[in-house]
């Protein structure tokens, strides 16, 4: 399917130095703000204060009201997540300090929204201990492990080694910019950024796969024609598909970004970054490491 057909072969490679030297950079700026800065990791990670409620079913209080109310309490760093089908709601806070305790911030809580509705009641008060905000990181860390280990696998075995290692250093850079992007603004990062960042991460490589396939179909078919023609050439051919899909993919991700409320805001914007950082990795990083490592010197009878 194509929205629309290009004739002419569009020379993308020939603006690939200048942007790959902005890309380098972009990378190294983002590692550093990566050590530098570090994540502001949310409290699903450091520990915090959970504060359970319910309400009736006829009344029924929103989210942008209890974040109204606990942001005028002076808490900066929080999360508020409402179940209809329980009638619940948690929320969740930072340690608190020793001139705090748990059921006087409770109480003080639950005391400002009885303005909004009088049923609420509160269920559970109880704190999460740093030990197992650890133990979501490292199991964190152990899925984007896991997740780029079997990216790495699934390429080597598709593609010969250029091209293969050519895609897994681009999608290895997108997650990089992400991170990057998330340090310097210091962005809450929590469990549904880290979903995020694991389905950039399998988005990015689906658009290599295209793109790559595409360049080891025309060079095995062409008559010793310069690559960077064929890549040229191949990605021309799979511009109006890489328009369609990721043009469809940021209309939702720009629905859940104005109107998936606080919780969604933050994967929104690590999926929309990471759309645009896919496109452009594909289409300018790995094709032009693929040409700095002299892909294209042979013909390809590789897995198809």
């Amino acid at each position: 399917m194509e929205f629309f057909h290009i004739d002419k072969t569009i020379p993308f490679m020939k603006y690939s130095l200048v942007l790959n030297l902005i890309s380098l950079m972009t990378f190294i700026v983002s590692i550093f703000f990566i050590t530098n800065n570090g994540l502001n990791l949310s409290t699903e990670f450091t520990g915090g204060t959970i504060i359970e409620m319910n309400f009736s079913a006829e009344n029924k209080i929103s989210t942008d009201e209890i974040r109204e109310t606990i942001f005028k309490m002076g808490y900066t760093d929080y999360q508020v997540q409402i179940f209809d089908s329980l009638h619940e709601i948690m929320v969740r806070l930072p340690v608190l300090s020793k001139n705090n305790t748990l059921d006087n911030t409770a109480n003080k809580i639950l005391l400002e929204l009885k303005g909004y509705d009088e049923s609420l009641q509160i269920i559970k008060v109880e704190t999460v201990g740093p030990q197992v905000g650890n133990e979501l990181i490292l199991d964190g860390i152990l899925a984007l492990i896991t997740v780029v280990i079997g990216i790495i696998i699934y390429l080597t075995i598709r593609f010969e080694y250029k091209l293969a290692l050519s895609g897994i250093i681009a999608n290895l850079h997108d997650i990089v910019i992400i991170l990057g992007f998330f340090a310097f603004f210091q962005w809450e990062f929590s469990l549904c950024v880290l979903a995020g960042l694991l389905a950039v991460l399998g988005y990015s490589v689906n658009e290599s796969v295209i793109v790559m396939d595409r360049i080891r179909e025309n060079i095995n078919h062409s008559n010793g024609s310069d690559i960077t023609e064929i890549i040229n050439m191949s990605i021309t051919q799979t511009i109006s598909r890489t328009i369609i899909t990721h043009g469809c993919t940021q209309m939702m991700v720009l629905s859940l970004l104005i109107f998936g409320g606080q919780t969604l805001h933050y994967f929104s914007l690590a999926l929309t970054i990471g759309i645009w950082f896919g496109i452009y990795s594909s289409v300018f990083v790995a094709t032009s490491l693929a040409i700095l490592m002299k892909f294209g010197d042979k013909r390809l009878y590789v897995m198809k």
